[in-house]
């Protein structure tokens, strides 16, 4: 789960890291609002959305009065923000952040990820802030430092001090580095979190040291554990798809292609989606219904694929361990005969109950394609869709 730049800056302020003054807004007017509580005579309107690159796609601005934060807050508020993050769709701004301006000397970077190799958190920094770190490594690798953590002992100050000194840090900031880079490293650990990241981390003009902007991603499958950090999740920023599933208790992730995927078991599904490429299709979707299919539940997972408009085709790929190929058979008729389906449906079966399975599809009187491998099924599916687009 991700959150928003300025709910990560209020976690990691709650550990010790600066930032700058800052507050909330949800209309031009908050906004100016907003910048008088802070004072100053700067300050920088962010559009607050789930993703990196918003200030190349026109997402933060620097605003010298109350007129430039109207205009710029009611420019922003209802856009689509599109960054190589978002992709093409995009996503629309609905909040802003107002933060006093920072009058910068040197700009950091500072992440914290897990490393599945060494089964560690690695703890990764540069003195080139500003960038992604993709593209500080591809453009200057030799500045990436890299540290890993021991889980028995934790950070250590004396690596934090090390990393500091590798940045070049004066000596007079070296203790808020420490203190940072600890507060990163306690807010990743109690919290659960897959990644923190400050970029930039930046040393002021009068020697401070201030986290200009965050990201924190959270393993949903801990949440349970967090309920603070599970409040911060916010659906408009989420693939509709994808939330409806989630809601479900359907394992989705949505994709760009036609041929849509109802399928049980994360390792089946991946080799599905592979046999779809491999005949020629592109798959619009990774769908793991589980080990216990009912045919409730299967209606729910031809609901979820069907609302996607891309899908031209659905596959529908069993292999009955836990589940029975029965019940996914009543779900599928169900299904079709609730929505009346227009598209070809290409259905595989296998496993426990297959025959009875197989019996319901064919007594059911629908136009279901049956497929015998999951070879058979993905060649079928690729087939059936081009000639209902007119490709055969």
């Amino acid at each position: 789960m991700d959150i928003h730049e300025y709910q990560a800056k209020e976690i990691l302020k709650d550990f010790g890291v600066a930032i700058p003054a800052g507050g909330l807004a949800y209309s031009p007017e908050q906004a100016v609002y907003r910048a008088k509580e802070i004072g100053g005579e700067k300050w920088v309107v962010k559009a607050q959305i789930h993703s990196g690159a918003r200030g190349k796609a026109g997402g933060i601005k620097v605003c010298s009065n109350d007129h430039d934060i109207w205009e710029v807050a009611d420019d922003l508020l209802g856009k689509r923000l599109v960054t190589h993050q978002t992709g093409p769709r995009g996503k629309v701004v609905h909040r802003l952040y107002i933060e006093a301006a920072t009058g910068i000397e040197r700009e950091i970077y500072l992440g914290f990820v897990l490393d599945r190799q060494s089964e560690r958190v690695m703890v990764v920094a540069s003195g080139e802030g500003g960038m992604e770190i993709e593209e500080i490594a591809v453009k200057r690798p030799q500045s990436i430092l890299r540290q890993s953590v021991e889980p028995a002992v934790g950070m250590q100050d004396f690596q934090c001090r090390e990393i500091a000194f590798g940045l070049g840090l004066p000596a007079a900031i070296i203790s808020q580095a420490v203190t940072t880079i600890q507060g990163c490293y306690r807010a990743f650990r109690d919290l659960d979190a897959t990644m923190a990241e400050i970029n930039p981390l930046v040393v002021t003009k009068d020697g401070r040291l201030l986290a200009l902007d965050a990201k924190m991603a959270f393993d949903d499958s801990a949440l349970f554990r967090h309920a603070s950090v599970s409040e911060l999740r916010d659906k408009s920023q989420e693939d509709p798809r994808e939330m409806a599933a989630a809601d479900r208790g359907l394992s989705y992730v949505g994709l760009d292609g036609n041929i849509g995927c109802i399928i049980n078991g994360a390792g089946l599904a991946m080799a599905t989606m592979d046999m779809i490429k491999h005949a020629g299709g592109e798959p619009a979707n990774f769908l793991d219904i589980g080990g216990g299919a009912s045919p409730e539940r299967t209606a729910k997972a031809f609901n979820l694929v069907l609302s996607d408009d891309k899908v031209q085709a659905i596959l529908v790929n069993i292999f009955a361990g836990i589940n029975r190929c029965d019940w996914v058979a009543e779900g599928v008729v169900q299904a079709v005969k609730k929505t009346e389906l227009k598209i070809p449906l290409v259905v595989r079966l296998s496993g426990t109950n297959v025959e009875a399975g197989r019996k319901i599809l064919k007594d059911s009187g629908l136009p279901i394609i049956m497929a015998e491998t999951l070879a058979d099924a993905a060649d079928k599916a690729v087939a059936s869709w081009k000639q209902a687009i007119g490709k055969a």
